[in-house]
């Protein structure tokens, strides 16, 4: 959902002078014009780039295929595409490439072949949070589908947003080792350069589409993809994620239960929606709360079978696809996922790290990818399920 890599580099235009006379002859032998210093203007300066300290390294704790839970009853050539799409990225990396090979030679609807492989070249690594805590929070996000038009009228009157040309994304890891990874997105004011828009101060944009329904072009920023159905053209476009505007990422979820508007543990998709129809003045007081502002490109859909891509820029598979904290978990590895449905039914599967989110933060954290449709839609909306993770890692050469 899922998705938190540029420098900033400014440049000076050079500056020209141009000496012009006129004379009687003989004319005089011409002087040279007198040498023009380089003009230099200071730095940017960055305001306001909060303090960062690096993400401790989750606790990993090798162990056994067999005390994984559910592991033996997983069909994991179901996984399969899955894995492969990630190693597709992967084997450009050592640590991968040995595996990722020698999956080539697998057959991938045999069973028990696929987990003979996974047995054979992987180590499952218990994931643990800094405070030793092994469960952490399991929800789910889905691809939507909106009605939308390219010019604005009607019932079409809300935005989807490209990335604004003023905004600048900065990479400061030269000058702030804390922040590898990260970017800083701003603007110029004068010579500095000051955080970006928030959501309440972005009030007009460069629109890519326009949108029947407000609070569904919300709940799109927050799953980071989706399609929108164009009934003037009939045809269906992908919007996918393309940036954000810098802001952190707020649930408004929690600050309804902040404002005693609902109460703990019932902010799920459905009740938020809900709340909004009993408070439509307060909408916009609502999405507000959430400073970060996500925006868009327009993709083809050329396969509708196929899912939006993630962080790693592989397709999502439903149900076998995640979105992690790439702080904590390598993106695109396996993982094997310990939890249960709304229902309550177990969800004990192998899937795979290939998204990120903003609200996805910690070690023990996962966002299941339900994929696309209505059902899709009510499942990862109710989904918030305590939840285990096992990482697999390739073992070393002398393991195997």
């Amino acid at each position: 959902m899922s998705s938190i890599r540029s420098s900033l580099l400014v440049s000076l235009g050079a500056v020209a002078l141009l000496v012009a006379g006129c004379g009687t002859p003989p004319p005089p032998a011409p002087m040279p014009p007198p040498p023009v210093p380089p003009v230099v203007l200071p730095p940017p300066v960055i305001e306001h780039v909060p303090p960062v300290k690096p993400a401790p390294a989750p606790l990993m704790t090798p162990t056994t295929f067999s005390a994984l839970p559910g592991w033996d009853r997983d069909e994991l050539r179901q996984a399969w595409p899955a894995f492969i799409a990630s190693c597709n990225v992967l084997v450009r990396k050592p640590e991968w490439q040995g595996a990722c090979t020698a999956a080539r030679t697998v057959a991938s609807t045999d069973e028990a072949a696929v987990r003979a492989y996974f047995e054979a070249w992987f180590v499952p690594n218990q994931i643990r949070a800094a405070d030793g805590a092994d469960t952490g929070l399991v929800t789910g996000y889905y691809e939507p589908l909106l009605r939308g038009s390219r010019q604005r009228g009607g019932a079409y009157q809300t935005p989807l947003y490209a990335v604004p040309d003023d905004m600048l994304t900065i990479n400061l890891a030269s000058l702030y080792p804390e922040l590898k990874g990260k970017r800083v997105r701003g603007r110029l004011v004068g010579k500095k350069v000051v955080p970006y828009n928030s959501r309440a101060e972005i009030v007009s944009g460069k629109a890519l589409l326009w949108v029947d329904d407000a609070v569904e072009a919300f709940f799109l920023e927050v799953q980071g993809s989706g399609r929108v159905e164009l009934p003037e053209t009939g045809e269906t476009v992908r919007i996918a994620y393309a940036d954000q505007n810098g802001h952190p990422y707020k649930a408004i979820g929690r600050w309804l239960i902040e404002q005693g508007e609902l109460a703990p543990g019932q902010a799920t998709a459905q009740s938020i929606k809900a709340w909004i129809v009993a408070n439509p003045t307060r909408r916009q007081e609502l999405f507000n709360a959430n400073p970060s502002f996500v925006f868009f490109k327009e993709e083809r859909l050329p396969d509708p079978k196929v899912g939006p891509k993630g962080a790693l820029g592989v397709p999502l598979t439903p149900a076998r696809s995640v979105a992690v904290d790439p702080q904590f978990l390598p993106l695109g590895a396996p993982v094997f996922l310990a939890t249960t449905y709304p229902n309550g039914g177990a969800l004990q599967r192998l899937v795979m790290a290939q998204d990120t989110g903003g609200a996805i933060r910690g070690a023990v954290r996962a966002d299941f990818f339900y994929g696309f449709g209505n059902e899709a839609m009510d499942n990862a909306g109710r989904m918030k399920q305590p939840g285990q993770v096992w990482v697999l890692m390739p073992k070393p050469a002398e393991m195997r």
